[in-house]
């Protein structure tokens, strides 16, 4: 990785010019058999759109605060970086009320409406599919995000100083979040089983997006590292047996649940 990264955004950048066809981000759903991965080209050209909606659409901007009511998947993660990108406050969980922008799985959609600006709905359906019908009060991003522009340059430069994410109640700003995420990207090499897959290390993470563990096993340490996830919803579903095999199939070095 670039030692110069400063922003999650700029780690996702450079990964992108050294390897852009490594997979990135694997995602299982095992309530439903979901399964998709994404390699560092698809997921960037996903955070490019994402971000061309924040920025244009929404008319967000440096500083704005988007509450994320979205369990840990795929598309949380690109929302994550999409913030980063933009320069907006990714505030994972937080008050609706307080936000400029609240952006919701089908669960939250009634505490989402405390939200007075721009409200954003995810189906999390498998593919990235569409609410069967548009839920009152919101626009559907499977809806308004495949038109987007694939390639995204800010209006105004992002600020390593400012706050870039709120997890926990903690604020931390975009270094700050690459420096955890430096430190943890060690440790999970450190800690690797025999039997890995090659290069950076492959988290299998059945976390919580709530914590800033989960960020970091499920998304950061990954970029900061690398290495690559294999994001799971609903784990607890799989048994041990299954979670075992699972384990071989991906080639993970580190597991952390």
């Amino acid at each position: 990785m670039n030692a110069n990264d400063r922003t999650p955004a700029d780690l996702l950048r450079s990964a992108l010019a050294s390897d852009p066809g490594r997979p990135l981000v694997t995602f299982y759903d095992d309530a439903t058999g979901e399964r998709v991965e994404l390699s560092v080209a698809t997921f960037a050209n996903w955070v490019a759109k994402t971000a061309n909606l924040l920025q244009g659409d929404l008319s967000a901007e440096p500083g704005d605060r988007a509450v994320l009511l979205l369990p840990a998947h795929w598309q949380t993660a690109v929302w994550l970086l999409a913030c980063s990108s933009v320069g907006v406050v990714a505030d994972v969980g937080g008050d609706p009320a307080s936000a400029d922008l609240v952006v919701s799985g089908p669960d939250s959609l009634d505490a989402a409406r405390a939200c007075s600006g721009e409200r954003i709905a995810l189906a999390l359906r498998p593919l990235g599919g569409r609410f069967p019908q548009p839920p009152d009060g919101f626009a559907d991003y499977a809806v308004e995000v495949p038109g987007q522009g694939d390639r995204f340059a800010p209006y105004a430069p992002v600020d390593p100083d400012e706050v870039a994410l709120v997890v926990d109640g903690v604020e931390l700003t975009g270094a700050e979040v690459v420096a955890r995420a430096r430190e943890d990207a060690g440790r999970l090499a450190r800690s690797e089983r025999p039997g890995g897959g090659e290069g950076g290390v492959r988290v299998l993470s059945g976390l919580s997006y709530g914590t800033w563990d989960g960020l970091s096993a499920g998304l950061f340490a990954a970029l900061a590292g690398g290495g690559s996830v294999v994001l799971c919803r609903n784990l607890e579903r799989l048994g041990e047996s299954g979670l075992e095999k699972r384990v071989e199939d991906e080639r993970v070095g580190v597991v952390r649940r």
